[in-house]
């Protein structure tokens, strides 16, 4: 998922945005009202993450500027403040879900997740499936033939993109601008890296590979016809 996170405490803003980025999300984040709805405005989020006391512009007033331009992304606020009256004022505010600090890193995955969950259509894809193997995008668990696979954050997302292209030949330009979100070739050998590391996990053990490297060209992932 694309996340967006306001928060104004730097040390706060910095284990929330590394926790994410661990999980395996792209996460974009501010420091204060203003940038946070420059950022809210001008690109696409799955969800925000809002603290309730921001610089320039207070948080409430900022899921209120979000909601009055139309933009439906799911917003959980977050906020030292605790009291009923507080939280029934953030949700009226434009708030589907309101944390009280401190929390636990999981219960805020969980409560992402059930947002998430809430937002999708029946007709929404939240599984793929290439062969015998299969990827759940919410509980970010992916198994083959029954066996559960262990994959790393950034394998997990090398792996969603190739089978969200299942089929397709998938460039390493590809590669590098959707899941390491390079824009230009750092000329390492970190793809590589990473598909032998996935291929190793996917694959071994296996009669049919999944994963194949089309020379020249990119990789694919297919189940044999």
């Amino acid at each position: 998922m694309r996340i967006l996170v306001v928060e104004d405490d730097l040390e706060a803003q910095r284990y929330l945005v590394n926790g994410l980025r661990e999980s395996g999300h792209v996460v974009d984040d501010a420091s204060d009202g203003e940038v946070g709805q420059t950022l809210a405005l001008s690109r696409q989020y799955d969800v925000a993450i809002i603290d309730r006391m921001l610089p320039g512009l207070d948080g409430l007033k900022l899921v209120a500027e979000i909601r009055e331009h139309g933009n439906t992304m799911p917003v959980l606020i977050l906020s030292a403040l605790s009291e009923i009256d507080d939280r029934v004022k953030g949700l009226k505010a434009g708030g589907d879900d309101y944390l009280t600090k401190p929390y636990a890193f999981a219960e805020l995955l969980a409560r992402i997740e059930a947002l998430m969950r809430r937002r999708q259509p029946a007709s929404v894809k939240t599984q793929l499936q290439v062969g015998d193997l299969e990827l759940d995008l919410l509980t970010r668990t992916a198994k083959r033939n029954g066996s559960a696979i262990d994959l790393q954050p950034r394998e997990f997302r090398l792996l969603e993109y190739l089978m969200r292209h299942a089929g397709q030949v998938v460039t390493r330009t590809m590669l590098l601008e959707s899941v390491w979100e390079y824009h230009f070739d750092p000329q390492t050998n970190v793809i590589d890296v990473h598909i032998s590391r996935l291929r190793a996990k996917i694959d071994k053990g296996f009669e049919a590979p999944l994963l194949h490297t089309v020379r020249g060209a990119g990789y694919m992932i297919r189940a044999r016809a």
